[in-house]
């Protein structure tokens, strides 16, 4: 290479250069925002990370406490004043203060503690449900005929969460209009079912073993 050649490289990478650090100077300030938006967006992601274990922590502790009370009464009491930010959190202070409630013979605070879960669209529907039946179950005879027959009809659609413990209740429904025929097939539909869990099909057995009918294998 020739004296001329190697003059003209270094120029050239001198002038490659003080592009570069013209560059830098112009622009760099956009490399630091963004390196500075990385970390403190870090940051903000572990505080709030952070702040919502402390506030999950703080909530089971105060349930807790809660259900520490001697008596139902007192129960269901502490429970109403736990502060319960978000729906869920709200819902499972619903469901412990109901099951409180209803222990402590208070049917109707039960009931209504129930009702509001149910009503509440903000939930999964897997939590909705959960409150509708067991408040269908708690509520008994006491319910109107035709308001428990459509909560149990919805909740026994095919693919609810609660299917199998509809089913059962329609069948003891129907057992109890004096309708053993329709008990038992409604009983054979939830032998049925994928899932069913062991209790419920002993159930559901001794019960058609009490109507007279022999279960058919699943």
């Amino acid at each position: 290479m020739s004296n001329t050649d190697s003059f003209i490289d270094e120029v050239t990478d001198e002038v490659r250069r003080d592009r570069l650090y013209a560059a830098m100077r112009r622009y760099g300030w956009i490399g630091i925002l963004l390196v500075v938006g990385i970390v403190v967006g870090a940051a903000v992601n572990e505080w709030q990370k952070s702040k919502a274990e402390a506030e999950a922590r703080a909530f089971g502790d105060a349930l807790m406490a809660a259900m520490s009370a001697e008596t139902p009464a007192a129960r269901a009491e502490a429970l109403a004043i736990v502060p319960a930010p978000g729906p869920e959190r709200a819902a499972l202070q619903g469901f412990l203060a109901a099951a409180s409630a209803l222990e402590a013979g208070d049917v109707p605070a039960a009931l209504a503690g129930w009702d509001a879960i149910a009503a509440n669209n903000a939930l999964p529907v897997s939590y909705r449900h959960l409150a509708l039946i067991k408040r269908v179950i708690a509520a008994g005879a006491e319910m109107p005929a035709s308001e428990r027959g459509a909560a149990l009809d919805m909740l026994a659609t095919p693919g609810a969460p609660y299917r199998m413990l509809a089913l059962e209740q329609q069948a003891l429904d129907l057992v109890a209009a004096g309708e053993g025929e329709a008990a038992v097939e409604r009983l054979q539909a939830l032998l049925q079912e994928p899932g069913v869990t062991s209790g419920l099909r002993r159930r559901a057995t001794q019960l058609m073993v009490a109507l007279g009918a022999e279960p058919e294998a699943a």
